[in-house]
């Protein structure tokens, strides 16, 4: 069999090539492109073996386009153009011009691709760019398929919603398309009713699982992401939790179909200390983190300011089991500074290591970052980046 020849446009730290090594071993990435010296870095360092151009789409013609011969096309084009958290300048974002151009050469290749997969957040579905992308497929005879998905979906216990498009150009349409609407779960998850599903947005499971980086921007949010906590509303029991929110958390970890995040962790050992939150975070932020246990089955999405920022970056671990979070937190307002910190102290919260995170992004142990990259920027890249698992199994689904 000849090897399937893959493009891989805004390649970061390598998350596709990992999805399209897992679900297709066969396929040759021809050329990984990214702008990115750090990520290049992580890239050369688990692909060695993969050309990697570190330049400009923009800056790439049609003549060198030609001569890839590519029969797949792996892209997650900037997603700041389309954040809801962010200016939201969609297609007039100069972000966005490396996009459109490989939009304008795409139908001027004499051999098209067969396949092409895209991967951008929550947004991306209402902007003007993604309507510019579906002209430009239609145009070139591709059939195509969207998606809003999140890691949870293959049991996995984390929040990460993201946008993505399926097209290849076969004469057979997929068998699971369903016109005009965005699906939020794979087609062999009760496809009777999988196919019943209302557009995206409307539906009750993609609200619910976002994050609170995936929602709207916190109220008076400062330019450190903090809060002002007193202009939060509704009926908050303790740590600013309301009781639809507890309750919420509450039935996530019950769900047995989804894994306990102590399946992905590390073992603790001396070295983890530098991932405790210092005092002044704990003193500050404590009412509003999210804070999970090894037994949690669910863990809100890590965001390139995780380890740096602490509100609404990711949840945080608390490594000390035994101590009841009620206990901790009743009354605790009341107390004065030192013994507020004392008692916060007894619960042992630290950040999730990188090797964490990368753990519940799918990537193999084998995956490792070169030793000059630091945790700060190991965080950035990995916050960046997308769950391998999901895309790997979405590979297997468009090549079938």
């Amino acid at each position: 069999m000849a090897p399937l020849r893959v493009l891989e446009l805004y390649s970061g730290i390598g998350g596709m090539h990992q999805a399209l090594k897992e679900s297709c071993p066969w396929a040759e990435v021809v050329a990984a492109v990214d702008v990115n010296t750090l990520a290049n870095q992580v890239y050369k360092h688990n692909f060695p073996g993969t050309p990697l151009w570190a330049k400009t789409i923009e800056g790439i013609t049609l003549q060198e386009f030609e001569r890839l011969s590519f029969d797949m096309v792996l892209m997650s084009p900037p997603c700041q153009p389309f954040t809801r958290t962010g200016l939201q300048g969609d297609v007039s974002d100069p972000r966005t011009k490396s996009f459109l151009h490989f939009l304008r050469l795409l139908p001027r290749l004499q051999k098209l691709p067969t396949y092409l997969l895209l991967e951008n957040v929550k947004g991306f579905e209402s902007s003007a760019a993604r309507q510019e992308l579906l002209q430009t497929l239609a145009a070139c005879g591709f059939d195509y398929q969207e998606f809003l998905l999140s890691p949870t979906c293959l049991g996995i216990p984390n929040s990460r919603l993201r946008y993505f498009l399926l097209a290849r150009r076969h004469q057979d349409p997929f068998p699971f398309r369903a016109p005009a609407q965005i699906l939020t779960r794979f087609p062999d998850q009760n496809l009777e009713d999988f196919l019943k599903d209302e557009a995206a947005g409307r539906v009750g499971e993609v609200s619910s699982s976002l994050s609170p980086e995936e929602k709207s921007p916190v109220p008076n949010a400062g330019p450190d992401g903090s809060s002002d906590s007193s202009s939060l509303k509704g009926p908050f029991l303790f740590k600013l939790e309301t009781a639809e929110e507890m309750e919420r958390k509450q039935s996530q970890d019950t769900d047995c179909s989804v894994q306990m995040l102590g399946d992905f962790l590390e073992e603790e050992y001396e070295e983890h200390s530098q991932y405790f939150l210092p005092p002044k975070s704990l003193l500050r932020y404590a009412f509003l983190l999210d804070i999970v246990k090894p037994s949690c089955r669910r863990s809100t999405c890590f965001t390139k300011g995780y380890g740096h920022y602490v509100e609404g970056t990711g949840s945080v671990l608390q490594t000390a089991v035994d101590v009841q979070l009620e206990s901790v937190f009743k009354h605790i307002e009341e107390l004065p500074e030192e013994e507020k910190l004392r008692k916060l102290s007894t619960l042992k919260l630290r950040y999730f290591t990188p090797r964490e995170i990368a753990n519940l992004h799918g990537f193999p142990l084998d995956f490792g970052f070169p030793e000059q990259v630091t945790v700060r920027q190991r965080y950035r890249l990995l916050g960046n980046s997308l769950n391998v698992h999901l895309v790997a199994r979405l590979i297997s689904i468009l090549l079938g």
